[in-house]
C-alpha cells in the first residue's frame, strides 16, 4: 500500500509541476512585448505604364 500511495503522490505532484510549468511559460511569452512588422528589405513600385526601366533580353 505505500508504494501505491507513493506512486500516486507522484503522479499529481508531476501533474501539478508541469500544469505550474505550462502556465509560467504562456505568462512569460504574454510578458514579451508584441515585435513590430517592418520589412528588411523594400523594393520600389513598378512604373505605372508597365513598361520596365531596364530592357531584357532580345530586346535591341
Amino acid at each position: 500500500m505505500p508504494r501505491l500511495l507513493a506512486a500516486f503522490l507522484t503522479c499529481v505532484a508531476s501533474a501539478v509541476l508541469a500544469t505550474g510549468a505550462a502556465f509560467g511559460i504562456v505568462a512569460a511569452l504574454d510578458a514579451t512585448p508584441e515585435q513590430q512588422n517592418v520589412p528588411l528589405v523594400t523594393f520600389p513600385d513598378p512604373p505605372a505604364d508597365g513598361a520596365s526601366s531596364t530592357p531584357g533580353p532580345g530586346s535591341d
